[in-house]
């Protein structure tokens, strides 16, 4: 009798899961722009400056945002000491806007920057100046690779660290 009842609770509880993984939504497999960054191996110093200015759940967030990410050797750069400085808390706000100079709001794509000079508003407030017109160039950054796509928004890979003005 015991045994049965055993049974008809674990029948139950198999049921029971089976129905919930069919009625649950599917979830996009895209990574976001955080966990993107991560996987691709070439952005440590990004993530750890992401991380030093609690902008995660920020870039983890629905966006969409365009981010021009400096590699690891872009970082490697500048001035020595410059990164260690910036990774201090005390140092934290300069950290925030120099990371937020990097994003534009909504997702801009390498082909809507084809053949064009614009200027684009950066979450800091600022503007980058942005050339299509041969590859394409952020101020004076390459960008040496376009259109990581990521569940919420895009990245595009530059060669040189912004700073902004």
């Amino acid at each position: 009798m015991e045994r049965r009842r055993i049974l008809k609770i674990g029948a139950a509880l198999v049921s029971a899961a089976v129905l919930s993984a069919c009625a649950a939504p599917s979830q996009n497999t895209t990574p976001d722009i955080v966990d993107t960054a991560v996987a691709a191996g070439s952005f440590n110093t990004l993530v750890a400056a992401v991380q030093a200015a609690d902008l995660v759940d920020t870039l983890k967030g629905p966006g969409p945002f365009t981010v021009f990410a400096p590699t690891d050797d872009a970082f490697a750069k500048l001035p020595a000491g410059t990164v260690e400085t910036l990774l201090k808390p005390e140092n934290k706000d300069q950290l925030v806007s120099i990371l937020t100079y990097h994003v534009v709001p909504g997702r801009v794509l390498a082909g809507d920057l084809a053949g064009k000079r614009v200027r684009a508003n950066t979450v800091n407030g600022q503007t980058l100046h942005i050339d299509g017109r041969s590859g394409v160039k952020v101020e004076n950054a390459n960008v040496i690779s376009a259109d990581v796509i990521a569940s919420n928004g895009v990245i595009h890979v530059i060669d040189t660290v912004l700073l902004p003005k």
